[in-house]
């Protein structure tokens, strides 16, 4: 069984998933897909284990043909760190689900709300485990149209997820046209789509200009996909107005695993000694990638709904990343592995906070919060410590993502874009401060609706707390495992 949990850790929640549309209520269709996500969470972590121990990749040839005849799934040092984020926050929100979804979307629906959930999750897997290019864009379009039917759900509520939806699958399709037309141009020139055997082809044929033409249009695509400045105009209204729990899950890890399919296309497969790899995309994402931060936190601070709120942070967030990726070196890419995994657990916490709010006043709104840190104490600390994080504030896991990303970029002597980073990220303050002031230091709005939480409630928000101090104490295992990540792109071994 151990040697088939690659291709487990995709199939069996893609098996589910018609299983699931087939269940009869509410419960049952929340239970399967409970076990299913733990499933999967459990069989990412036997693989992170497995590489770890091994110190080499693992490689499962589908029906036994070998690479690059035979499509392959490989978990590496960088698909091993990447999977058990995106299983582990599928686990905790699908608990959070159970009574989020119950009071916000129609109680038929749910088979078909947890069979797209199902299937969203078994697409991200996919891109994260497959060895081959063009399977990329067919798990990247299973996950892109589950996604697009999970937000517009959201209409049982606010009828502005339809078109929040539909502005979704129309620039995802384009980014996914992007991709699959620079495939193309791969293809033409090295006939396989294998992603070691184009990484070998391509060192012979890399100063054409079709091959130049294929990075731009894989990287264009990605951009899209990844919400990265200015491309990131989907982003905020189809977080907003999503149900809560799918709010939750896409903003702690669809656009992270679009970063990790950049990252293993363009280093993995072009390879960091490409021509235009260091010095036209480099620059690119750097320069996106601090206007991004800058924009994202200024947006946010001026902000009043939370989901908006935190959607334009994650514009500011994913700047970072893009900084790390773009210093073009082993400690860069590194601090932006480091980021992409802290940042998961940072908005997976807020999101789900947000939600417990959302799901009982219809909107989490700034005035909405005024005086809950009284009602709903462990929530609205739980997106308190959330905040934290962002700032990166000392012994949380943000500190950890901002303290490696400025010290890559001191390291390459990028001394003014690591002040402006510096700032930009204690900008975040300025808005988890009017949090702060709204819930604690005001009184609640004469007839307000009184808010109130179980332990069910807040308890998968404080799993992830709970993970974002952990990891920001005790940093070496994620610290180790991302320098590992960065090392086999950079010549390196995982």
């Amino acid at each position: 069984m151990m040697q088939h949990l690659p291709i487990l850790q995709v199939i069996v929640p893609l098996l589910a998933a018609p299983l699931i549309a087939l269940l009869r209520g509410r419960e049952i269709a929340w239970l399967a897909t409970f076990i299913v996500t733990g499933v999967t969470f459990v069989i990412s972590l036997l693989l992170y284990h497995q590489v770890s121990e091994s110190g080499a990749r693992l490689v499962y040839e589908i029906g036994g043909w070998a690479a690059p005849l035979g499509i392959v799934y490989v978990i590496d040092a960088a698909s091993a760190l990447v999977l058990p984020i995106v299983t582990g926050i599928g686990f905790v929100v699908t608990l959070a689900a159970r009574h989020l979804v119950t009071a916000e979307i129609d109680q038929r629906d749910h088979p078909l709300f947890f069979t797209a959930w199902v299937l969203t999750i078994a697409g991200m897997l996919g891109q994260v485990t497959t060895g081959d290019a063009f399977n990329i864009f067919v798990f990247l379009e299973i996950s892109s149209l589950s996604a697009y039917a999970l937000v517009a759900m959201g209409a049982g509520r606010d009828r502005r997820a339809l078109p929040a939806a539909f502005n979704y699958l129309i620039l995802g399709t384009v980014g996914a046209t992007f991709y699959v037309i620079g495939l193309g141009l791969l293809y033409m020139l090295t006939g396989t789509l294998n992603l070691d055997d184009l990484a070998v082809r391509l060192a012979d044929i890399e100063q054409t200009r079709a091959a130049y033409m294929a990075m731009a249009f894989i990287a264009l695509g990605l951009f899209l996909k990844m919400a990265l400045f200015p491309l990131h105009f989907w982003l905020v209204p189809a977080y907003s107005y999503a149900p809560s729990a799918v709010s939750a899950l896409m903003a702690a890890t669809a656009t992270k695993v679009s970063v990790y399919v950049l990252v293993r296309l363009m280093f993995g497969v072009f390879g960091i000694g490409f021509v235009g790899i260091s010095d036209g995309l480099g620059t690119v994402l750097l320069t996106l990638g601090i206007i991004g931060a800058f924009v994202g936190t200024l947006a946010a601070i001026v902000e009043t709904d939370l989901k908006k709120l935190f959607a334009q942070s994650s514009i500011a967030q994913l700047g970072y990343m893009a900084i790390g990726i773009g210093i073009m070196t082993p400690a860069g890419l590194a601090a932006a592995f480091i980021h992409l995994f802290n940042h998961a657990l940072m908005k997976g916490t807020l999101f789900l906070a947000i939600g417990v709010i959302g799901a009982q006043t219809g909107r989490a709104t700034m005035r909405s919060i005024e005086g809950a840190g009284r009602q709903i104490p462990m929530t609205m600390t739980a997106i308190l410590f959330g905040g934290l994080a962002l700032i990166g504030v000392p012994l949380t896991a943000g500190f950890i993502s901002k303290l490696y990303l400025i010290r890559a970029l001191l390291e390459s002597d990028l001394w003014i874009l690591a002040g402006l980073t510096f700032v930009s990220s204690a900008l975040a303050l300025a808005y988890v401060w009017k949090i702060v002031e709204a819930a604690w230091l005001k009184p609640r709005p004469e007839g307000a609706p009184d808010l109130h939480e179980t332990a069910i409630m807040w308890l998968p928000a404080w799993l992830l707390v709970i993970a974002t101090i952990g990891f920001g104490i005790f940093a070496s295992p994620l610290i180790n495992g991302a320098v590992q990540a960065a090392a086999i792109f950079f010549g390196g071994q995982s």
